[in-house]
This record gives structure tokens, sequence and C-alpha cells, in this order.
């Protein structure tokens, strides 16, 4: 199987861009209602995830922070905890499946590591479900036509 029937394409994804406030990247995270959301630099490379928890945490040890200064802040002065790591496009159905166990998404990069887009964990997992499940039902389904027969 190829990672590209599970990518979603980068124009379908919300993103930020690194040079993004703190305010923007709240209000794009609220209104897409994401928990984590990639980063990327102007030129469409991608530089890491920000999430929920990170803005968090920030926030928390900036207790003076308004929304208004939410503004000056530049979001690449957030600090992130651990980014999602990128796949090539190249990469193996058994390495995308290993990298997706420990991330919601996983980003995919193309060999001058641009951002093309990512492929979502549910994905992956409704793939697996579909082999599982779908193969133990063919295998149901000709076990009672042998017994019909």
């Amino acid at each position: 199987m190829n990672l590209l029937f599970f990518l979603t394409p980068k124009q379908d994804v919300a993103f930020i861009y690194d040079d993004f406030t703190l305010r923007q990247t709240l209000e794009k995270m609220e209104y897409h209602r994401y928990s984590s959301i990639p980063v990327l630099t102007r030129r469409g490379e991608y530089t890491g995830t920000i999430t929920e928890g990170d803005l968090l945490w920030y926030i928390k040890n900036h207790m003076d922070l308004s929304c208004e200064r939410a503004e000056d802040v530049p979001v690449s002065a957030v600090p992130r905890k651990r980014d999602y790591l990128p796949v090539p496009v190249t990469t193996t159905m058994d390495e995308l499946v290993a990298a997706a166990m420990t991330q919601n998404f996983v980003p995919v990069v193309d060999d001058k590591k641009s951002f093309i887009g990512l492929v979502k964990r549910n994905s992956i997992i409704q793939y697996c479900y579909d082999r599982v499940c779908g193969g133990a039902r063919e295998s149901r389904a000709s076990r009672s036509e042998k017994a019909r027969a």
C-alpha cells in the first residue's frame, strides 16, 4: 500500500506559519478545533508541531498575558515539548504505522523537505481495521458457503 493513498493534501490541512503570533495560532486552532497543528516556514518547509499543551504552559508561565499582548508574541517564542516527526513520501506502511502510534498525525514531506500533507492516525487505524475485520468477514462468508455446499 502506498502512503499517498492516506494523504490529506496540504491544501486541505490547517497549519500555521512560524511567523504567526500566539493569538493567530490560538484562533486558528480554536476555529478548526485542533489540539495540535503543523508549523511551516513561508517557503513551505515543515518545522514542527505546536500543541494546546505547549500554548497552555506558555500562558501559565506568562500570567500577565492578555489577548492584546498575545498579538505581539511570535509563536516561535513558545517552547514546544516535542515535534511530530515527518516522514518522506517514500515511507513504507510499517514505518508509517510506527510513526502514527505516537502521533495524532504524521507530517509528510517531499525530497526537498517541503510539507505536502499529512496522514491522520484514524485513517491508518481504519485501514488496519478493514484489513483485519474485512479478512475475518471474508473467511466467515467462505466457511458459510462451504458449509451450504
